[in-house]
């Protein structure tokens, strides 16, 4: 871990914690936020509310990258990604822990069958349905959580399937393949491929905007996102970044979008309409994933190297809070909670 912080930089931090104890809270969503600690091998749980990692689940295995939580907020779903990079050497996990959260302990398992590098887990918002990446079967997993079986697959078309985006209607997916540089369009209902879309020469991260009109993945040669016309399935356009970009979430109304510049270790604020930056926010070293909580009044960024967690305001565009999480803090997931 790099120790980067001076004498000025905690004081800035330390004002903004400050701050931020006198402000009204800033949520009306109840749960828990989950990261994946990939130093650790360990599942974490943390209070947003608190600003603490309040728990920790050991994986028991190589290394996990990502993680989401069913619908009710009960369970946390965690594929064994293995310890290599994308389209790297290394061992090829072939199976998904079940964490029961509130007993913090491992419940279930998903067994591939073969070493797949399960990677990012998404639930259908629809049909229930958990669909994960199998990087090394260029495929879509179609997994029932309540039998945790393996029920189908969905051709991605392009190889290292990395990511994963559904949209709000359950029709559609998005992957990111990353080493092609590619985008698959998948019929989600229907379990086929719609086509596969030239972005770049290697492109990271999906996601797709609250309204599914756009889809957006991170150009890693170029400092620049790609965006997708959904109706078209075409790049309609890009939005220039002033380093290049990784994970990226939108806002609900569609206005904004969060984006993590790893090696600027910077987050940056773009206006989707004008499709422009129009803020970056200095973050702890190599910002990786970017969560927008249910109610859109905090975007959750983890930050790699540092172990820590950043948790800023829709409202100022200002950090709120920096949590400690587990080391390389990467995946994040929203457990709700009544």
């Amino acid at each position: 871990m790099k120790l980067r912080y001076g004498i000025a930089t905690i004081a800035t931090l330390g004002a903004m914690a400050w701050t931020a104890s006198f402000a009204a809270p800033p949520t009306t969503s109840k749960g828990l936020l989950l990261v994946a600690n990939k130093g650790d091998r360990t599942l974490g749980i943390i209070d947003p509310l608190a600003g603490k990692q309040i728990a920790t689940v050991a994986e028991k295995a190589v290394t996990a990258h990502e993680v989401i939580a069913s619908p009710d907020g009960k369970l946390a779903y965690v594929p064994i990604y293995g310890n290599a990079g994308v389209g790297k050497p290394g061992s090829d996990g072939s199976h998904m822990i079940v964490v029961d959260i509130a007993k913090r302990s491992i419940v279930g398992n998903v067994d591939f069958g073969k070493g797949l590098r399960p990677h990012c887990p998404m639930f259908g918002p629809k049909d229930g349905l958990l669909y994960v990446t199998t990087e090394n079967e260029n495929t879509i997993s179609v997994v029932d959580p309540k039998t945790l079986k393996v029920v189908g697959t969905i051709p991605t078309g392009d190889e290292q399937t990395h990511m994963l985006a559904i949209s709000n209607d359950g029709k559609r997916g998005y992957t990111s393949n990353v080493g092609p540089g590619t985008v698959s369009v998948l019929d989600m209902v229907n379990r086929k491929l719609i086509t596969v879309i030239p972005v770049t020469d290697v492109a990271q991260r999906i996601s797709v905007s609250a309204d599914d009109k756009l889809a957006f993945t991170a150009d890693q040669k170029t400092p620049r996102l790609a965006v997708i016309d959904t109706a078209t399935n075409k790049v309609s356009g890009w939005i220039e970044l002033p380093s290049i970009g990784y994970g990226t979430a939108s806002t609900p109304d569609s206005k904004y979008l969060v984006v993590a510049l790893p090696k600027a270790d910077k987050v940056g604020i773009v206006d989707i309409k004008a499709r422009k930056v129009i803020k970056t926010i200095d973050v702890p070293a190599t910002p990786q994933m970017a969560l927008m909580q249910p109610d859109g009044k905090i975007a959750y960024v983890s930050c790699d190297v540092d172990g820590k967690i950043v948790a800023i305001r829709t409202s100022d565009w200002e950090v709120d809070k920096i949590i400690e999480a587990g080391a390389y803090a990467d995946g994040l997931a929203w457990a709700p909670s009544k």
